[in-house]
């Protein structure tokens, strides 16, 4: 039952978008906070700077070392397909923010700068 709790709060934080409102006396003004996944190694310098960028600029992300886990690893791999990215030479990390897929293919500077848009 525990497993099955955290399951369902991993799902729904790293799958939805949360909408928040703003103030009180205003009701129509929202905010959507977009969700970061970062696919990675703990083995990789590339993967270990952008956990580091990200928690430097107090960016709230999710991050899973697809080295230990094979579900994770299987999950990352589904969704590169989906967006039409090859898997034969992959470069991590990979990141997912809020459904937008895309990996370090860039010089390391834009690929971090692209993380933030």
């Amino acid at each position: 039952m525990k497993n099955l709790l955290i399951a369902i709060f991993c799902i729904s934080f790293a799958y939805s978008a949360v909408v928040k409102n703003i103030g009180e006396d205003d009701k129509s003004k929202h905010t959507i906070t977009k969700t970061i996944i970062v696919y990675g190694s703990d083995t990789c310098h590339f993967c270990v700077d952008t956990k580091q960028f990200l928690k430097d600029k107090k960016v709230t992300f999710v991050y899973y070392d697809v080295d230990v886990n094979e579900e994770k690893l299987k999950e990352m791999l589904f969704k590169l397909r989906k967006a039409n990215i090859s898997t034969s030479n992959l470069s991590l990390p990979v990141i997912d923010k809020d459904g937008e897929i895309f990996t370090n293919s860039e010089p390391f500077e834009e690929f971090l700068k692209k993380i933030l848009e």
